[in-house]
């Protein structure tokens, strides 16, 4: 699934009013998280209403919590594999909120403004689907292909972003798996000798 000006070819857009510019247009981290909308409940609309403002706060009483939040994602993931995106990769998504990245260097806050945020549909508890791991190890690939500060030394979940308040994609996602999965990608793709 290539990358054209931003978007992933083959995904359905649904944009998102929550989003804006890069300040220095880096893209140098991938985020991954975890959304059921309802909590623990799969497939539907909600996750959608919630990017784009429009989730029903009478739709669900967690909903109340929630409908005023201004979020977003770059991607969402679906049960089935289907990728909707939400904010071209180069622009701003507000996925982060309060989290720190070392990446050996220095710390760093204010992640929205270098990372690409995909978001699985799943809860930390239930395992993920087959397809979604496919899903992500194409986009993954085509990402790395596209934005060269991103490395797969630069893939890391919410919660080690943000330990003290998130915990997505959670122990239900196998990082071994996912792992295996692009570098098989990845060697499917170089030419045989």
């Amino acid at each position: 699934m290539p990358i054209k000006q931003g978007w992933l070819e083959g995904a359905r857009r649904v944009p998102s009013p929550n989003c804006d510019e890069r300040p220095d247009g880096e893209v140098s981290l991938l985020l991954l998280h975890s959304i059921s909308l309802p909590p623990g409940e799969f497939g539907g609309e909600h996750i959608e209403r919630l990017f784009t403002n429009c989730l029903d706060p009478a739709d669900h009483p967690f909903f109340a919590e929630i409908a005023h939040l201004r979020v977003s994602a770059h991607l969402l993931i679906r049960r089935d594999g289907e990728c909707v995106q939400f904010v071209p990769f180069h622009g701003r998504a507000w996925h982060a909120g309060r989290s720190r990245w070392c990446d050996g260097l220095r710390e760093r806050t204010s992640l929205n403004d270098f990372a690409i945020g995909i978001e699985l549909e799943g809860d930390e508890v239930s395992p993920y689907r087959l397809a979604q791991y496919l899903a992500l190890a194409r986009v993954t690939a085509d990402l790395l292909a596209v934005y060269p500060m991103l490395e797969e030394t630069r893939i890391t979940s919410h919660a080690r972003v943000a330990p003290l308040r998130k915990s997505d994609p959670g122990l239900a996602f196998d990082w071994a798996f996912f792992r295996q999965r692009l570098a098989r990608g990845a060697m499917l793709d170089q030419p045989q000798a």
